[in-house]
């Protein structure tokens, strides 16, 4: 019969008591590691830059025949932004190009829209080429406002005054008027659209005007004379209901009081085109003292107004050549640069 050999306890106590230590030993290394490596990741973080939030952008909407002539005007008034909170669309003749032949502004470098349409003065074709706008610049969910413009409006400001009157309300300005002269509702489109929901503008948001160099005499064979572009959104929006959603002005000013002109270019239907010699600072100062418009057809006076106090009217205008645009801008007069 074997003897059983019995250990002593000293011996299986010290062979637990190295395993506790190398357990502790495991356990405090790998905490160390952790941290080390959690306090390079926090290092590395604070070193970065801080991530850029994108500030909601003003989409300018041009609708022109060809190249833009005032170009220089506006690439100086881009040039005032260097966050970047503005893009630019631009509607031309299908087949035209915006390249270093045809523009020397970089901002306007092929942002012409590969399907645009022909564009007849007077037509309905006026409004899907603003559709057509409208629908490039809601592809950029950072476009929170959408300013239209001719390729003969300048603007009047510079790009942070412009930018913050803008964004400062929460409705839309759409110049927009009860249009009661004689001839211009048909009474057909009763009941669908009624007579009280018809509405006009004058120069709806920055209305375009390249189609209209050319003084034109009305058409008698027309039974209704109106121009659809001229009343398409602003009749919609009396319909919808969503007149208390606006401010009911343009933020363009235009001339039309051109009765006394001697010169029969600026007669007629168009306002007036302002040259070369018209170009001065007291003509910029006298549209920027204009604080208030009256709608005659309905006896309303719009006062401006921007952050809850009185404000300039409008903060851009037409219709400039380009040697006047240039001549402005030479001067400082615009307060773009």
């Amino acid at each position: 019969m074997k003897r059983k050999v019995i250990q002593p306890k000293s011996h299986h106590r010290w062979k637990t008591k190295l395993f506790s230590v190398f357990l502790l030993s495991f356990c405090f290394g790998s905490l160390v590691l952790v941290q080390t490596q959690c306090y390079d990741r926090i290092k590395m973080l604070t070193l970065l830059p801080p991530p850029s939030v994108q500030r909601p952008k003003i989409a300018f909407l041009f609708i022109a025949r060809n190249r833009l002539p005032l170009d220089m005007v506006w690439d100086a008034f881009f040039k005032g932004e260097k966050e970047k909170k503005f893009s630019v669309f631009v509607h031309s003749r299908p087949g035209f190009l915006l390249n270093k032949a045809t523009t020397r502004s970089a901002y306007f470098l092929d942002r012409q829209l590969n399907d645009s349409i022909q564009v007849d003065w007077g037509e309905a074709s006026m409004i899907q080429a603003e559709h057509i706008l409208l629908k490039h610049a809601l592809m950029d969910p950072s476009n929170e406002r959408f300013v239209f413009l001719s390729d003969s409006c300048l603007p009047l400001y510079n790009f942070s005054y412009t930018y913050d009157y803008i964004m400062s309300t929460s409705t839309s300005f759409v110049d927009s008027f009860a249009d009661t002269k004689e001839g211009r509702y048909n009474p057909k489109m009763h009941p669908v659209i009624p007579v009280h929901n018809w509405r006009k503008g004058s120069q709806r948001r920055s209305l375009p005007e390249f189609w209209r160099d050319h003084p034109l005499p009305a058409d008698a064979s027309k039974e209704h004379n109106c121009i659809p572009d001229e009343h398409y959104v602003q009749t919609l929006l009396a319909q919808g209901g969503h007149e208390g959603e606006i401010t009911r002005r343009s933020l363009t000013h235009s001339s039309w009081d051109i009765s006394s002109s001697k010169d029969r270019e600026r007669r007629g239907w168009h306002p007036v085109t302002y040259k070369y010699s018209d170009a001065t600072p007291m003509l910029i100062q006298s549209i920027k003292e204009i604080d208030n418009i009256y709608y005659e057809t309905e006896y309303r006076r719009e006062w401006c107004s921007s952050k809850g106090k009185p404000a300039p009217c409008f903060l851009f205008a037409r219709k400039f050549t380009r040697p006047a645009g240039l001549r402005l801008l030479n001067m400082s007069v615009l307060g773009v640069r």
